[in-house]
């Protein structure tokens, strides 16, 4: 029953058009766009290149947009057209019809991954394989702590008040949680506060893991917090209707 409803979660997000260009073709267009052109101020690279530099940002970005602002807005207008109240009176618990959208992200997000990092290595990405399995994990961690996240935003809003929010959330995330702007190259405490954001706690996470070649606690405990805590809100507040 899971895996039936992920792949028809999975299918779904595919064929839609919107998604794709929130999910995919927006983070190549950046990925591109950062690595052949100076738009954000990156600092001293030293010895790592641009692309090296850019491409776990981007990683993160992709995980945000399928794993949360998706998810959220799909949720929430299937909420809106009665599409869980029906599903709900089916044979699938509650439970597999979180589970199920969950999967169907981490499908995604592994497509999405695929396909930028085929990219990267054209534009001459050459990751540390000492980070890669890191990597993965934050990668899990990360969609499993935005989808939670989406959850909560799609499950207790109105569909239009979720379409707007979740929109300016991922909009001021790019620019300010830590993806395009590292932490680095802003002030102590402004820095401090983005690295306990998801998106900043993710970024930074896969830099060090696929420039470095080193896994960071502080990122992973980040991201734990926030799936967790938005995890057990969203069981409170979540609405089929």
């Amino acid at each position: 029953m899971l895996l039936t409803h992920a792949k028809v979660e999975t299918s779904l997000t595919l064929r839609h058009g919107e998604q794709i260009l929130l999910t995919l073709l927006i983070p190549l267009a950046l990925l591109i766009g950062l690595t052949l052109l100076d738009i954000v101020p990156t600092g001293d690279l030293g010895p790592v290149s641009k692309v090296d530099w850019v491409t776990p940002r981007i990683f993160a970005l992709a995980v945000m947009s399928s794993a949360f602002t998706g998810q959220a807005i799909a949720l929430g207008f299937d909420r809106r057209y009665g599409v869980l109240k029906r599903l709900s009176a089916t044979a699938l618990p509650r439970w597999l019809l979180v589970a199920g959208r969950i999967v169907a992200a981490l499908v995604v997000v592994l497509l999405q991954v695929v396909v930028l990092g085929i990219v990267a290595a054209i534009l001459g990405w050459s990751p540390s394989p000492a980070g890669v399995a890191e990597a993965v994990l934050l990668l899990v961690l990360g969609t499993l702590s935005f989808g939670a996240l989406g959850v909560l935003l799609g499950g207790s809003l109105r569909a239009e008040a979720v379409l707007a929010l979740a929109n300016i959330v991922w909009f001021v995330l790019l620019l300010a949680g830590g993806i395009l702007l590292a932490p680095s190259a802003l002030p102590s405490a402004a820095a401090t506060i983005v690295e306990l954001l998801p998106s900043g706690a993710l970024a930074e996470g896969l830099r060090q893991a696929l420039v470095d070649g080193t896994l960071a606690w502080e990122p992973v405990v980040v991201l734990i917090g926030w799936g967790v805590v938005a995890g057990a809100i969203a069981t409170r507040t979540t609405r089929l209707t």
